[in-house]
C-alpha cells in the first residue's frame, strides 16, 4: 500500500491536490453541509452562481476550487471545520490535518529553507575555508577542527573493524561455526512504516497488539527502504527519534550493524558521527554517567582533545546518529516520570534510563537522530510523544528467502535442490521468513544434503531445529570419527548441562552478558569452540575494558534455559508448572522490568514432543518414564491454559506451543476448548503464526470461526490459510484488504472445504476485486454466505456476478452494504435478482449512516418451499415448487420516472412475494402507474408504498385496486403516518383472472344454476389516522361500495364525528361479509352511543359492541358470520345476508362514558329491545386520563338502581358487570337486593366496593343462589339491613362476607339473625377482625344451635372463619379451631361450652395453646355424644412427650377408644372414641389409679389400656421412638386386640430390639386388614420374617411398604407371600430399589390377584422390559382403580404395552405416569387408548416429552371422560398449537376441577384459547399456568373470562412475562389471579 503523501515534497498545494479526489468523493454525499459551511468562509456573491448547477459532484468541485483560491488561511480554517464536524476516513483526515498546518507541513516548510540533508555541509567544515587575520586564533580553531575530523576517521576505522569487512576477514576461520549471524552478504529486510501521529490517543488502554504502537486499522503502513528511515521530516534543530520493532530473529541487531557499516563506507553522508549501544551491555552499568562519558567511555575515546570533539558534537548534533539496540533487553526501570523536572546539564551524571530519555526528548544533544530497536513491547510513556517514525521489521518475504538461500548455497551444486526443498514445504518456508530461523534451517539443510543428497528429512519444529543445529555443530568440530549422536552427547554432556545452567540463571537474574568469572572454564571452552557464545569488550568506565560473553542470540539462551528445566534433576513438577506460561504481547503500564523469555515457553513445549524424548533421555541420563513425566507436566499445563480466557495474541502463542509439541491429541483437546471461535484484533500475524493456528484447527473435530479485525498480515498468510480444512466462518475487517488481498484470498478459498461464510468487510476492494473473489467463491459449492460490506465496489459487474452466484447451490446471502452503489447499479441488480432462479430477496435501503444492499438466495436445497395454496390439490405431487422473491428498494430516491422500469422488473418475475418501495418519491403519478399494472404483476403477499408523498387521490387509487385486482386482500393506509400497504392472497387461482368489471354476484335473471360459484374472498381495509371527515365519506363509500367482500373495515383515528358515524351505518348493509368494524378516536358523542346501542336491534348480525368515550375513544363492532340464501324478489340482490348462528349471544360493553340516571334509563330501554343480548359490561379506567376524573365517570347509586330495575326485562342476559366504580354502602345493598328483583340471578359478587358481577341463569328454575361481598368495608352497621334483604329471599346457598370489618359485634348480630330463620347456607366470614371472645361466642352458638353443623376458625394470618348451617336434621357436627391463641381463661370457657355440646362428630384443635392439663380437661368435657367422636389435638408438646405419656392421656377420654393416631412430625395426637350407654365416672377411674403402688400402678395402667382399647380398630404411629416398655406394650397389649383392623408404624424406631420384635408381634394380628410400615428401612433379614407373619393375616387387604430400600430379592419374597392373599386390594411398594427381576416376580403374582384395586410402584428402577411384563399382568386385574407408576424409566415401549392393556382396565379411576421418559410415540398410543377408561377421574402425564401429536390425541379423547376431575400435563412441552384442541376437550369434561399446565411453552395465543373455555367448565376450581410464556394479552384475556367464572378459586400465573404493574392491576381487580410464587 502506498503512503497517502510523501513527507519530503509536501506543501499546501500538493496536499490539497493529493486529497482532492477522495475529498470530492466524500463531499459529493454531503453537498448541503458543504454549501452551508462555505458561507462562513466565502462571500455570498461568489456563491450566487451555484444555483444553476444541479449535479452534486459538479457543485462540490466548484466549491472546493473557490475555497482553495481564497488563500491558505481560509483553506486551513475550512479543513479544521471539516475534520471536527465530519466522520472522515482516517487517511483523508491525516491529509487535511497536514494541509491545515497540524501535521508535518510546517516541519516540511522549515526543512525547505535549507539544503537537503543528504548534501548539507557541516558547520565546522565550512568554517575551515575562511581566513582569519589572527594567527593564534587560527591555530586554536585549526586544532578544534582537526580533532573532530581525526575522531571521525578513528570512528570509521573502529566501526569497520567491529562490524565491517575487516572483521569478516579476520573471522573467516570461525564463520562455519557462527550459528546465528549473517555471515553471508546482507540481504535487505522487509520494513513497514507506521504513522505514529495517534499514539497519544491510546496510551491508557493496553490492547491485544503491540502496546504503544498505532492500531493497525488506523494507520496507513508503507513499505520502505533503510535509507528512507533517515529522510528529514522534522524541523532543523529538533531531535528525530526513530523506533524500529520486530519479533525475535527478524534481524534487528544485524541491521544496526549493517547501518554502521554502511555509514563507515560513506553511504550515509548526512551523519558525521555514528554511535551504537546495546542495552544488554548497558545493563552492566551500576553508576551514573554524563553524556560525554556515554559517548567516549562506553563506545570510543578520542585520541586527543576530547573536550573539543565533544564541543563539536554539540554544535553539529543534527549530523549525529546514536543507535540504541535492544530496548526490550534493558533490565532497569524505564519510568521517567521525573525526567521533565529541571533541565539537564552536560556535566551532571545520570542513569542510563535518564540519559536515554533526555536524548530522545532533545534535552541532550538536541537535533541528533536517535534510532531505537526493540522486540514488540509496550513503548515507555516518555517515548509515546517523541517518536517521529515508527516502523516494524518483518524479516524476509519469499523473494528474500530465496535470495538468502541462494547466497548461502552459492558454492554448492545442490543450490537449486535446496531452494526447491524449501519452496515445496509451506511450514519450512514460513519459518524461513524469520531470518534467524532461516539461517538455522540452512545449516541443517546443508548438513543433510551433504550427507544424504537423495532423501532429506528436516525437523518439523523450531525446537527440533535448534537440537539438530547443536548436534551439527558438535559433529562438525569432532568429526565423524567421534561416533554417533549418543557418543558425542556423552562426551559433551557436562559442558552442555553447564551451558544450560548458565542460560537459566541468566534469564532468572535478567542477565544477558556474563563475565569470565560467571562461566566455568569447560563450558566457556565448549561454547566458544562451537560458536554458541560470543565474546566482546565490556566498558563500564573509561579505563579498563573487560571481556564479556553472551549467547549469540537471546533465543539461543532461551533454548538452553528451557533444556535445563527438562533435564535437570533439581527441577520438579511444581517448579516446571510455575515457569510455564504464555507470554503476553504487551506488558502492563506500571511494569518496571521486562522478562527475557519471548520464546522460552515455545521451547519448553517443543521439548515435550515425542521426537525430543530420546535426546532428553541421553542428556539427562534418565529412563523414558522420567522424561515422559516431565513432558506430560508441560502438556497438562498447555491443556489447562486452553481452558482459560485468552486474548488473540495468547491464542496464537498457545497455537505455537501446541504446534511445537506435534501431539495431535493435545492439539485436538486444545482446539475443542477454544469455543470454536478465534478472534484476532489489531495485531500483526505472520505466516508462521498462521501455520501454528492452522495446525491446531485442523487437528480438531469441530468447525470453527476465524475473525481477523484490523490485523496486519502478509498475503503469504492466506496461502497458509488455504490448508485450513475446519474453518466454517472466515472474516476479515481491515482497510488494507483491497483488490490484491482479494486476489490472494481467491486462490486460497478452494482449499477450505468446510467454509460456509466468508466476510471481507471494511476494506478497500473495488468492483474488479469483487468479481475475482466471487469467481473463486463460485467454485466453493458449500459456501452459504458472503459479506462484502463497507468496501469501494460502487459499480459491480452485475450480470457476470449474478451469473456466478446462480451456480452456488448452497448460497443463502450476499451482503454488499455500504459500498456506495449507484441507483442505476441497484436497478440493474434488481433486474438480475428477479431473473436469477435461486435468488429469493433483494434488500436495498439508503440511509445517512449506512446503505443496506443484501441479496438472499434459496439455500442448500436450491428450491423454494412448496406453495401452501395449490389449485389442484389432487395433483399436488406433480406441481413444481413455487419460487418466492422479495424485492425491497427503500429510500432509493425512486421517482415517477422510474415507475415504468420498476414495472418491467416486476413483470419479468412471475413469483414475487413482497415488494417494498417505501421511502421513495414516486408520488401519486408513480404509484397510480404501478397500481394500474397490478393485474399483470404477480405479487403474492405485500406491496409497500409508504412514504411516497401520496395524496387523497393516491389513496383512492389504492382503494380502487381492491376492485380491479382480485388478489388484493388488505389495504392499510394512513396519511399522517405516510403508510400505504397492499397485501395479497397467495392463492394461484387468482393469477390468471382478468380485472373485474362486473359484480361477482349477478341478479336472478342472470343466475342459471350457478349456485356453486365460489364467493369472493374477504378483504380488509384500514384507513386510519388520515383526518377523514364526514364530507369525505361519500367519496370513500363510492369506492368501497364496489367491493362488497370487505370483512374488516378500520376507520380509526379520523374526524368522522356523529354525522359520519350515522352516514357510515346507513352504508353498512352493503358490506355483507363484514366481520369487524373499528371507528376508534373519531370524536363521537353520547348520542352516537345510543345510536350504536339501537343498531343492536336493527342489525341482527352484530356479535359484540365495545364502546368507550374516554381519552382514547373506542368503537369496535364484531359480526357473526353470515350465510347467503337466494332471494325470491327480483328487485333485491340475489343473495341476502343473514346471521349464520342466530341462537348465539351478543355482548354490549361500555367503558369510560359519563351517563346519568336518565341516560341509563334510555340506554336500558334500547338494550331491552335487543334480541339475544347475553352480556352487558360497564367499566371505567383505573388510571383515568388528565381530562377525566374517576368520580365523574362512575355510575351513581340512582343510575345503578335504574340499571338493576331493568334486569327482569333483559330476558337472555347471563352476566352484568359493573367495574371500577366506587359503590356506596347503599349501592351494595341495592346490588344484593337484585336477587329479589330478578329470580334468574344465581350470584351477586362485589369486590373491593368497586367491581360487581351479577350472574344470571337461563331460567327461573330453583338453583343455588350465592352472594359474595368481599373487601367491601362492611361493618356492624350494615348487617341488619343486609340480613333483612337476604331474608326476603329466604337466605342463600352461599354468603361470602370475607375481608370486611364485622368484628365481634357484627358477628354476634349476624348470628342472632341466623338463629331466627332456618336456612341451609355456607357463610364465609374470614378476615373480619374476630377476637377470641368472638370465637367463644361462635362456639356457644354452635353448641346450642341445632342448625349449625360445621364451624372452622383460624385467627392466624389466614384468619379463617367459615360457618355451615342446615335447615334439615343433621346429627353431625364438626368444630375446627386453629391458632386462636387461647389463654387459660379462654380454654376453661371453651371446655364449659363443649360440655353442653351434644352430637359432636369431630373436634380438631390445632396450636391453640392447649397444655397437657388442658387436654385432659378437654377430654373430660367431651362425653355427651351419642355417636362416635374423633378428637384431634395438634400442639408442640405432642412431639416431645413419650408414647406412654400420650397413652396415659388417651385413657383419660370418656368412652371406648377406637382409634389412636400419634404423628410426632406433625405434632398430632388423635383419638377416635365411641361412647357406651353408661359411662364410668372419670373421678373414680383417676382415684383408683392413684391408690396403687408404682409397680401395681404400672400393671393397672396396662390393664386400663387393655380395657379402654378393647374396641380399638385403628392404630397409627409416625416418627416415634419406642423403648422396651413401650414396644412391649405395643406387641403384647395393642397388637393382639381382637378388633384391630388398621395398623401403621412409619418413620419410627424400636430401641433396642429393633423391627424384628415388632414383626414377631404382628403375627398376633389376626383381624388386620391394613398394614403400613412405610419409611421403616426394613433390612433384608426383616423381609423373610415379615413374610412369615403374612400367613397369619388372612384378612389383609392393604399392604404399604414404601420407602424401605426393598431390593429385587425382598420383592420376590414378598410376592410369594402375596400369592395366597386373595383379598388384597392395595399394594404400595413405591420408592424402593425394585428392578426387573423383582418386578417380573410381582407380575407373575398379579395374574391371580383378582381383587386388587390400587397399586403404587412409583420411584423404582425397572427397565422398559420389566415395565412391559408388569402391564401384561395388570391386564388381568379387572378391578384395578388406581395405577401409580410415576418416576420410573419405562419409556415408550411400556407406554405402548399399557395402551394395549387399558381396554381390560375399565374400572380405572386414577392413572399416574409422571416422569416416565415417555416420548411422542408412546404418548400417542397411550392417549388414543385412554378413551376406553370412561371412569377416569385423575390423569398425570407430567414431565414427559409427549409431543404435539400426543397432546392432540389426548385432547380428542377428553370428551369421553365424564368423571375426570384432575389432569396434570406439567412439563410436557405443550405449545399454543395444542391449546385450541386442549381447550375444546376441557370444555367437554363436565367434572373437571383442576388443570395443571405449568412449565410449558404456552403463550398469549394458548392463554386466550384456555380463557375462552373457562366459562364452560362450571366445576373448575384451579388452573395452573405457572412458568409459561404468557404476556399482557393472554393475562388480560384470562382476567376477562375469569369474571364470568365464580366457581374458580384461583389461576396460577407465576413467572410468566407479564409486566409487574399489569399483574398488580389484575390481581387488585380479581385476587384469584395469582402471580406470586406462594
Amino acid at each position: 500500500m502506498q503512503p497517502p503523501f510523501q513527507n519530503d515534497d509536501l506543501d499546501l498545494e500538493a496536499a490539497v491536490a493529493h486529497a482532492r479526489p477522495q475529498l470530492l468523493e466524500f463531499l459529493s454525499h454531503h453537498p448541503n453541509w458543504l454549501l452551508t459551511t462555505s458561507r462562513r468562509f466565502l462571500p455570498g456573491v461568489v456563491l450566487n452562481g451555484l444555483d444553476g448547477i444541479t449535479d452534486h459532484r459538479g457543485k462540490v468541485s466548484v466549491l472546493l476550487d473557490l475555497l482553495e483560491k481564497a488563500g491558505p488561511a481560509t483553506w486551513k480554517q475550512f479543513a479544521q471545520s471539516l475534520c471536527m464536524e465530519c466522520n472522515l476516513p482516517l487517511d483523508l483526515e491525516i491529509l487535511l490535518l497536514s494541509s491545515a498546518g497540524e501535521g508535518n507541513l510546517s516541519q516540511k516548510q522549515e526543512a525547505h529553507t535549507d539544503v537537503s540533508a543528504w548534501s548539507s555541509v557541516p558547520k565546522g567544515f565550512a568554517q575551515r575555508r575562511r581566513c582569519n587575520n589572527s594567527v593564534s586564533d587560527k591555530n586554536v580553531k585549526q586544532q578544534r577542527l582537526d580533532s573532530p575530523e581525526k575522531y571521525r576517521h578513528l570512528l570509521i576505522d573502529f566501526i569497520r573493524q567491529r562490524y565491517g569487512s575487516r572483521r569478516a576477514a579476520g573471522a573467516a576461520a570461525q564463520e562455519q561455526t557462527q550459528p546465528l549471524a549473517f555471515n553471508q552478504a546482507f540481504v535487505n529486510l522487509v520494513i513497514q512504516q507506521s504513522k505514529a501521529s495517534r499514539l497519544k490517543e491510546r496510551t491508557d488502554k493496553p490492547r491485544e497488539g503491540v502496546a504503544g504502537a498505532p492500531k493497525p486499522e488506523e494507520c496507513a503502513d508503507t513499505a520502505m527502504k533503510v535509507s528512507d528511515l533517515f529522510r528529514s521530516v522534522v524541523p532543523s534543530g529538533t531531535t528525530k527519534v526513530i523506533f524500529l520493532f520486530g519479533k525475535p530473529g527478524t534481524g534487528k541487531t544485524m541491521l544496526m550493524h549493517w547501518i554502521c557499516q554502511k555509514w563507515a563506507e560513506g553511504a550515509l553522508p548526512q551523519f558525521l558521527f555514528t554511535f551504537l549501544f546495546e542495552f544488554r551491555q548497558l545493563n552492566l552499568l551500576k553508576r551514573k554517567l554524563t553524556l560525554k562519558e556515554l559517548l567516549f567511555d562506553l563506545f570510543l575515546q578520542p585520541e586527543d582533545s576530547p573536550d573539543a570533539v565533544f564541543q563539536y558534537l554539540l554544535e553539529n548534533a543534527s549530523h549525529t546518529l546514536i543507535i540504541f539496540d535492544g530496548l526490550d533487553e534493558f533490565a532497569a526501570n524505564m519510568d521517567m516520570s521525573s525526567s521533565s523536572k529541571g533541565g539537564p546539564t552536560l556535566t551532571s551524571p545520570m542513569s542510563i534510563s535518564k540519559l536515554f530519555a533526555d536524548l530522545c526528548h532533545g534535552k541532550l544533544l538536541p537535533g541528533c537522530t536517535v534510532l531505537v530497536t526493540s522486540r514488540p513491547k509496550r513503548l515507555p510513556d516518555f517515548l509515546l510523544n517523541t517518536v517521529d517514525l515508527l516502523a516494524e521489521i518483518w524479516g524476509f518475504d519469499h523473494e528474500k528467502v530465496e535470495e538468502y538461500v541462494s547466497r548461502y548455497f552459492h558454492q554448492y551444486s545442490f543450490k537449486e535442490q535446496a531452494i526447491a526443498h524449501l519452496k515445496n514445504n509451506t511450514k519450512l518456508l514460513s519459518m524461513c521468513l524469520i531470518p534467524a530461523l532461516c539461517y538455522v534451517v540452512c545449516i541443517c539443510l546443508e548438513y543433510l544434503l551433504l550427507k544424504h543428497q537423495m532423501s532429506v528429512e528436516l525437523p518439523q519444529t523450531m525446537t527440533q531445529f535448534y537440537i539438530k543445529m547443536l548436534l551439527i555443530f558438535i559433529n562438525k568440530q569432532q568429526g565423524e570419527h567421534a561416533g554417533g549422536e549418543e557418543a558425542q552427547l556423552n562426551c559433551n554432556r557436562k559442558a552442555i548441562l553447564g551451558l544450560c545452567d548458565l542460560a537459566l540463571k541468566g534469564l532468572e537474574d535478567k542477565k544477558l552478558v556474563f563475565y569470565v568469572g560467571d562461566i566455568p572454564e569447560h563450558v566457556k571452552e565448549f561454547a566458544s569452540l562451537h560458536g554458541l557464545l560470543t565474546v566482546f569488550e565490556v566498558k563500564t568506565n573509561g579505563t579498563c575494558p573487560e571481556a564479556g560473553y553472551a549467547f549469540v542470540h537471546l533465543s539461543l539462551q532461551e533454548f538452553f534455559a528451557a533444556l535445563c528445566l527438562m533435564v535437570s534433576k533439581r527441577v520438579d513438577k511444581n517448579y516446571l508448572k510455575k515457569k510455564f506460561s504464555l507470554k503476553s504481547k504487551w506488558t502492563l503500564k506500571n511494569e518496571a522490568k521486562t522478562e527475557f523469555m519471548e520464546s522460552f515457553h515455545i521451547f519448553l513445549s517443543g521439548l515435550s514432543s515425542k521426537e525430543c524424548r530420546t535426546f532428553l533421555m541421553l542428556l539427562a541420563e534418565q529412563d523414558e518414564a522420567w522424561v515422559q513425566d516431565k513432558q506430560d507436566t508441560i502438556l497438562q499445563s498447555l491443556k489447562k491454559l486452553a481452558a482459560t480466557h485468552l486474548t488473540g495474541p495468547k491464542v496464537i502463542e498457545l497455537c505455537h506451543c501446541t504446534f511445537e509439541t506435534q501431539d495431535l491429541k493435545v492439539a485436538q483437546h486444545i482446539g475443542s476448548l477454544l469455543n470454536f471461535k478465534y478472534e484476532f484484533k489489531n495485531f500483526r500475524l505472520t505466516p508462521l503464526d498462521m501455520s501454528a493456528l492452522v495446525f491446531v484447527m485442523n487437528s480438531g473435530q469441530h468447525l470453527t470461526y476465524l475473525d481477523f479485525a484490523g490485523c496486519l498480515m502478509d498475503i503469504d498468510c492466506l496461502e497458509v490459510l488455504a490448508g485450513c480444512e475446519n474453518v466454517e466462518h472466515l472474516s476479515f475487517r481491515s482497510r488494507r484488504c483491497g483488490d490484491d488481498f482479494a486476489a490472494a484470498l481467491s486462490k486460497s478459498l478452494q482449499g477450505m472445504g468446510s467454509l460456509k461464510k466468508l466476510e471481507l468487510t471494511g476494506g478497500s476492494m473495488t468492483a474488479e476485486g469483487m468479481t475475482n473473489l466471487v469467481q473463486a467463491s463460485s467454485q466453493c459449492l458449500q459456501l452459504e454466505e458472503i459479506n462484502l460490506q463497507d468496501n469501494r465496489i460502487r459499480d459491480p459487474e452485475v450480470k457476470r456476478v449474478m451469473d456466478l452466484f446462480s451456480r452456488m447451490e448452497k448460497l443463502k446471502k450476499i451482503d454488499l452494504s455500504s459500498n456506495d452503489l449507484s441507483l442505476n447499479a441497484v436497478l440493474l441488480l434488481a433486474k438480475e435478482v428477479v431473473m436469477c432462479q435461486n435468488a429469493t430477496e433483494l434488500r436495498v435501503r439508503y440511509q445517512s449512516m449506512k446503505d443496506t444492499v443484501i441479496i438472499y438466495f434459496s439455500g442448500p436445497s436450491g428450491k423454494v418451499p412448496r406453495s401452501l395454496h395449490l389449485r389442484w390439490e389432487e395433483k399436488e405431487e406433480h406441481v413444481t415448487p413455487t419460487r418466492h422473491v422479495k424485492l425491497c428498494l427503500q429510500d432509493c430516491s425512486l421517482s415517477s420516472q422510474h415507475a415504468e422500469e420498476i414495472i418491467a422488473i416486476l413483470q419479468s418475475c412471475p413469483s414475487i412475494s413482497e415488494v417494498d418501495l417505501s421511502g421513495n418519491k414516486l408520488g401519486d403519478e408513480g404509484c397510480s402507474c404501478l397500481l394500474e399494472s397490478l393485474t399483470w404483476i404477480s405479487v403474492s403477499k405485500q406491496l409497500d408504498l409508504s412514504q411516497n408523498h401520496l395524496s387523497v387521490n393516491g389513496i383512492c387509487s389504492l382503494l380502487k385496486s381492491v376492485n380491479t385486482c382480485q388478489k388484493v386482500m388488505e389495504v392499510q393506509v394512513s396519511l399522517c403516518c405516510e403508510t400505504a400497504v397492499l397485501r395479497f392472497t397467495a392463492d394461484r387461482e387468482f393469477a390468471s383472472l382478468p380485472p373485474r368489471e362486473e359484480p361477482v354476484f349477478s341478479t336472478d335473471d342472470e343466475q342459471n344454476g350457478d349456485e356453486n360459484q365460489t364467493p369472493t374472498a374477504s378483504k380488509k381495509i384500514r384507513l386510519t389516522d388520515s383526518r377523514f371527515q364526514a364530507s369525505d365519506l361519500e367519496k370513500l363509500c363510492a369506492v368501497l361500495k364496489e367491493c362488497n367482500s370487505i370483512s374488516e373495515l378500520d376507520l380509526s383515528c379520523n374526524h368522522l364525528g356523529d354525522e359520519g358515524l350515522l352516514q357510515l351505518f346507513r352504508f353498512l348493509p352493503n358490506l355483507k361479509m363484514l366481520s369487524s368494524l373499528k371507528l376508534n378516536d373519531n370524536q363521537i358523542s353520547l348520542n352516537s352511543v345510543f345510536f350504536l346501542a339501537q343498531s343492536l336491534s336493527t342489525l341482527e348480525h352484530i356479535k359484540t359492541m365495545n364502546l368507550s368515550l374516554g381519552h382514547m375513544q373506542v368503537v369496535h363492532l364484531t359480526f357473526w358470520e353470515r350465510i347467503r340464501v337466494r332471494s325470491t324478489s327480483r328487485w333485491r340482490s340475489s343473495f341476502l345476508a343473514h346471521p349464520k348462528h342466530e341462537a348465539k349471544g351478543r355482548c354490549f360493553r361500555l367503558k369510560d362514558c359519563r351517563v346519568g340516571p336518565e341516560d341509563v334509563t334510555r340506554l336500558c330501554h334500547i338494550l331491552a329491545q335487543c334480541p339475544q343480548l347475553t352480556e352487558i359490561d360497564f367499566s371505567w379506567n383505573l388510571f383515568p386520563s388528565m381530562f377525566y376524573s374517576l368520580s365523574g365517570n362512575s355510575l351513581s347509586d340512582q343510575s345503578i338502581e335504574r340499571l338493576l330495575s331493568f334486569l327482569p326485562y333483559l330476558c337472555h342476559l347471563t352476566l352484568l358487570s359493573i367495574r371500577n366504580t366506587t359503590f356506596s354502602p347503599r349501592c351494595m345493598v341495592l346490588l344484593i337486593n337484585s336477587v329479589n328483583l330478578c329470580e334468574r340471578i344465581r350470584m351477586v359478587e362485589v369486590r373491593s366496593s368497586e367491581n360487581a358481577f351479577l350472574h344470571l341463569g337461563a331460567s327461573i328454575q330453583s338453583q343455588k343462589t350465592s352472594c359474595r361481598l368481599t373487601d367491601c368495608a362492611i361493618g356492624q352497621g350494615q348487617i341488619d339491613e343486609l340480613c333483612r334483604v337476604l331474608e326476603q329471599h329466604g337466605w342463600l346457598a352461599e354468603v361470602d362476607l370475607s375481608r370486611n370489618q364485622l368484628g365481634d359485634e357484627g358477628l354476634r348480630c349476624l348470628l342472632d339473625h341466623l338463629h331466627q330463620v332456618p336456612v341451609t347456607c355456607s357463610l364465609n366470614l374470614s378476615h373480619n377482625r374476630i377476637s377470641q371472645d368472638g370465637v367463644l361466642h361462635l362456639v356457644n352458638a354452635f353448641a346450642t344451635s341445632g342448625n349449625t353443623t360445621e364451624v372452622e376458625v383460624s385467627l392466624c394470618s389466614k384468619a379463617t372463619l367459615i360457618i355451615k348451617l342446615t335447615s334439615r336434621d343433621d346429627p353431625r357436627k364438626f368444630l375446627r379451631l386453629a391458632e386462636c391463641n387461647f389463654q387459660p381463661e379462654h380454654l376453661e370457657k371453651l371446655c364449659l361450652l363443649l360440655e353442653k355440646c351434644t352430637g359432636l362428630t369431630e373436634y380438631i384443635s390445632s396450636n391453640n395453646n392447649v397444655t397437657v392439663q388442658a387436654a385432659e380437661r378437654l377430654l373430660h368435657s367431651l362425653r355427651k355424644n351419642p355417636g362416635p367422636l374423633k378428637i384431634s389435638i395438634e400442639e408442640p408438646w405432642v412431639g416431645k412427650e413419650s408414647v406412654t405419656n400420650l397413652l396415659e392421656l388417651a385413657v383419660q377420654a370418656c368412652g371406648n377408644i377406637t382409634e389412636i393416631t400419634i404423628c410426632k412430625d406433625k405434632t398430632l395426637f388423635q383419638l377416635g372414641v365411641k361412647f357406651p350407654h353408661c359411662l364410668e365416672k372419670v373421678e373414680s377411674v383417676v382415684s383408683r389409679l392413684h391408690l396403687y403402688k408404682p409397680g401395681i400402678k404400672h400393671a393397672c395402667f396396662y390393664q386400663r389400656v387393655r380395657e379402654k382399647c378393647a374396641q380399638l380398630q385403628e392404630l397409627r404411629w409416625s416418627h416415634v421412638e419406642l423403648h422396651n416398655d413401650e414396644a412391649e406394650m405395643l406387641v403384647r397389649i395393642l397388637l393382639p386386640l381382637p378388633e384391630l383392623k388398621k395398623f401403621g408404624l412409619t418413620s419410627s424406631s424400636i430401641m433396642p430390639t429393633g423391627i424384628d420384635y415388632l414383626i414377631t408381634g404382628l403375627q398376633n394380628c389376626q383381624a388386620i386388614e391394613e398394614l403400613n410400615l412405610g419409611y421403616m428401612e426394613l433390612s433384608s433379614a426383616a423381609i423373610p420374617k415379615l413374610v412369615l407373619g403374612f400367613h397369619k393375616m388372612p384378612s389383609l387387604k392393604r399392604l404399604i411398604l414404601n420407602h424401605n430400600n426393598i431390593s429385587n430379592d425382598g420383592c420376590s419374597r414378598l410376592t410369594e407371600a402375596l400369592r395366597n392373599m386373595h383379598y388384597m386390594e392395595e399394594i404400595n411398594l413405591s420408592h424402593n430399589n425394585i428392578g426387573d427381576p423383582g418386578l417380573m416376580n410381582l407380575a407373575a403374582v398379579l395374574l391371580e390377584m383378582q381383587n386388587l384395586k390400587r397399586i403404587d410402584l412409583s420411584g423404582n428402577s425397572p427397565s422398559p422390559a420389566g415395565g412391559e411384563k408388569l402391564m401384561e399382568a395388570l391386564a388381568y386385574c379387572k378391578h384395578i382403580e388406581e395405577l401409580l407408576l410415576s418416576r420410573n424409566v419405562f419409556g415408550d415401549r411400556t407406554a405402548v404395552k399399557l395402551a394395549l392393556c387399558l381396554p381390560h382396565m375399565t374400572n380405572l379411576r386414577i392413572l399416574h405416569l409422571q416422569n416416565n421418559n415417555i416420548g411422542p410415540a408412546g404418548g400417542m398410543e397411550l392417549a388414543r387408548a385412554l378413551v376406553v377408561c370412561g371412569l377416569l377421574e385423575e390423569i398425570s402425564l407430567s414431565e414427559n416429552d409427549l409431543g404435539e401429536g400426543s397432546i392432540h390425541a389426548l385432547s380428542e379423547g377428553l370428551p369421553c371422560f365424564e368423571h375426570l376431575r384432575k389432569i396434570d400435563l406439567k412439563l410436557c412441552g405443550v405449545t399454543d398449537d395444542a391449546s385450541k384442541s386442549l381447550s375444546y376437550g376441557f370444555r367437554q369434561c363436565p367434572s373437571m376441577e383442576e388443570i395443571i399446565l405449568s412449565w410449558n411453552a404456552l403463550g398469549d395465543g394458548g392463554a386466550r384459547e384456555l380463557a375462552s373455555a373457562l366459562p364452560r367448565m362450571e366445576k373448575l376450581k384451579m388452573l395452573d399456568l405457572e412458568k409459561n410464556r404468557i404476556g399482557t394479552r393472554g393475562a388480560t384475556k384470562l382476567a376477562e373470562e375469569l369474571a364470568k367464572c365464580p366457581e374458580i378459586q384461583f389461576i396460577r400465573l407465576w413467572d410468566n412475562p407479564v409486566p409487574s404493574d399489569l399483574a398488580e392491576n389484575l390481581t387488585s381487580q380479581d385476587p384469584r389471579l395469582c402471580f406470586s410464587f406462594y
